[in-house]
């Protein structure tokens, strides 16, 4: 069987050094990820097809090892990565992650957990057995990142920084519609009131008609506070969409409300999408009020017309 060429990150290091959240960031990335794998089933990890529906064979593959992997020995594991490397062309990196004796005590003693390779000893004779046992990957690896000074969300940034690739690690985009007569949308990031526009409602030939109209468009748009409050929001929404990725957001979600959910938010959520597309983004728009019935009782008095 004839390997698939993409790209494998081989990650150990000391334990307490970060690996989980190493590859946690990159599943979040889009990463297949494997942990403590044995030596002996990596040929078999690499030759299983992928079943359909699942990731492409192209799925950067990171694989966690270290003294807690059955067979592990370090300079086996140097052999086995040479040779995958030489002879069957497969692009493997080496990602070892250290961290001072010090803090990874400190670590320890704060999270009350023991250390894997001294379960009824100081952490202390743990960590220097395991740093022995890690000298040869240390000298071998490619890249190697020192978190004794990073907090988790540091590290998890930098690895993001690192990896990503195009628009991977963007976070997923939605924009909303809703009255606020019927209640404001759950888990909503970023909610805008559009109440301060005029209101196509009160205006007989528009109030069936929606956002989504040219008419009620216009009517919305020729507000003159329009065009000033929304180019805002879309700069606003352009200034936070990159801080959030580089935070490691998942999901983003803005909420535009009006009194009924069908006129003003929805004009605006439209805008505002179109805006982002332009910029690169990717977002889904959800109009959540638009099929609701018209109704006085919920549009409160006619201001604003």
């Amino acid at each position: 069987m004839t390997r698939q060429s993409k790209p494998i990150l081989l990650i150990t290091g000391m334990s307490g050094a970060g690996k989980s959240t190493v590859l946690k960031t990159l599943e979040d990335l889009g990463w297949e990820i494997v942990d403590n794998l044995p030596l002996l089933l990596l040929d078999r990890l690499l030759d299983t097809p992928r079943a359909q529906g699942q990731m492409d064979d192209s799925t950067p593959l990171a694989i966690g090892i270290g003294p807690q992997t059955r067979d592990f020995d370090a300079d086996r594991i140097i052999g086995r990565i040479r040779d995958l490397r030489d002879r069957h062309g497969l692009e493997i990196g080496t990602l070892f992650l250290d961290c001072s004796g010090v803090e990874l005590e400190r670590r320890y003693s704060e999270t009350r957990r023991r250390h894997p390779l001294a379960p009824d000893r100081p952490a202390g004779d743990g960590i220097a057995r395991e740093r022995e046992m890690l000298r040869p990957l240390r000298d071998w690896a490619n890249r190697l990142i020192d978190t004794t000074t990073l907090a988790a969300n540091e590290l998890a940034q930098q690895i993001r920084h690192s990896f990503a690739q195009d628009d991977q690690g963007a976070p997923t985009l939605s924009i909303q519609s809703f009255g606020f007569a019927r209640g404001l949308p759950r888990n909503a990031d970023l909610v805008f009131d559009m109440r301060f526009l005029r209101n196509p409602h009160w205006d007989p030939r528009l109030r069936p008609g929606t956002g989504l109209d040219l008419e009620v468009a216009q009517y919305v748009m020729a507000d003159p506070a329009y065009e000033a409050a929304v180019s805002r929001i879309e700069d606003l929404l352009l200034l936070l969409l990159p801080r959030y990725k580089a935070e490691g957001k998942s999901y983003v979600s803005v909420a535009i409300g009006c009194t009924g959910g069908r006129h003003r938010s929805v004009h605006v959520a439209e805008r505002i999408a179109g805006r982002l597309r332009a910029e690169g983004f990717s977002p889904t728009v959800n109009h959540r009020d638009l099929g609701a019935a018209p109704q006085d009782s919920l549009e409160g008095p006619p201001v604003g017309l």
